[in-house]
């Protein structure tokens, strides 16, 4: 009786060893994949035109750095918290997008990524310091920079705009062109800030290139370019994900709402995405 029952429980035993082990297979929860998923990265916005992205590694590069703007209730604090930034990309020299710059490199030798010529208008006029601008952060359009160790790609792209910087009593110095950047993560997405900037043909030599997955558009009009102009760049852009920025400050007439509206009637395929100042996103 006993070896009658041996016989017979060693296929049962065995057929559900095969079940479990294909549905563990199935599932992916084989010692293999037991970790769980990592993120490619994480985008924070601090409203306007400010971002802080984080990669995989933990690098911080902040964009426009404008975290107390109007529009972020939190951002002295914001400000006051942030102890870790190794790069700090602006596209121009509007004071809403250099914003917090100087003070946010002094406490974290943060070096500094623009063009040349706005580098050197930032050293001069905003008290950047020095020793934070090396040559292999500068560059200029259609320049590309490798920075991290490898980890990040950042490609100047021109936007059609104004860049000077005040000095207190004096008129607006000179501060270069203005511009945007496409930051490639390394074996993660592209994004691309388009900074302040109207529509222009070349936008659809981007997608040519770089295959950008999040772009940041502004869309708040008067300044800029609006919902109209915006879904019609970000149809030639081509992007997985886009994200509106640069509005709700200023009495800027463009809304998201607007923008959702525009991209509909353009048949704009990319997904949109509104965050909330202070919200984070997964990449």
């Amino acid at each position: 009786m006993r070896n009658f029952k041996s016989v017979l429980l060693k296929p049962l035993t065995i057929g559900i060893a095969l079940i479990i082990l294909v549905a563990i297979t199935t599932i992916g929860l084989n010692p293999a994949n037991s970790a769980p998923t990592t993120s490619n990265g994480q985008l924070l916005w601090y409203g306007q035109s400010a971002f802080k992205l984080t990669t995989a590694s933990g690098k911080v590069l902040l964009i426009d750095p404008w975290l107390t703007n109007p529009g972020n209730p939190n951002g002295k604090t914001d400000l006051a918290k942030l102890d870790h930034a190794d790069l700090i990309l602006i596209t121009h020299g509007h004071f809403d997008h250099v914003g917090n710059a100087v003070e946010i490199a002094k406490k974290t030798q943060a070096k500094l990524v623009s063009t040349a010529d706005l580098g050197q208008a930032l050293v001069r006029y905003s008290g950047y310091p020095k020793e934070l601008v090396p040559m292999d952060t500068q560059g200029n359009f259609g320049g590309e920079l490798n920075l991290l160790n490898n980890e990040v790609k950042i490609t100047f792209v021109s936007a059609l705009h104004s860049s000077a910087i005040d000095s207190t009593g004096s008129p607006a110095n000179y501060a270069g062109n203005p511009g945007g950047f496409i930051i490639s993560l390394k074996n993660g997405p592209a994004i691309y800030h388009t900074g302040d900037t109207d529509l222009f043909v070349e936008m659809a030599l981007i997608p040519q290139l770089t295959k950008v997955n999040v772009m940041l558009t502004c869309i708040g009009d008067k300044y800029t370019m609006g919902p109209k102009r915006a879904a019609i760049a970000t149809s030639l852009v081509k992007p997985t994900i886009v994200v509106p920025m640069h509005y709700g400050i200023f009495n800027l007439p463009g809304t998201p709402a607007a923008f959702a509206q525009e991209l509909q009637q353009a048949g704009v395929k990319s997904q949109l995405k509104v965050m909330k100042v202070g919200e984070s996103m997964n990449l």
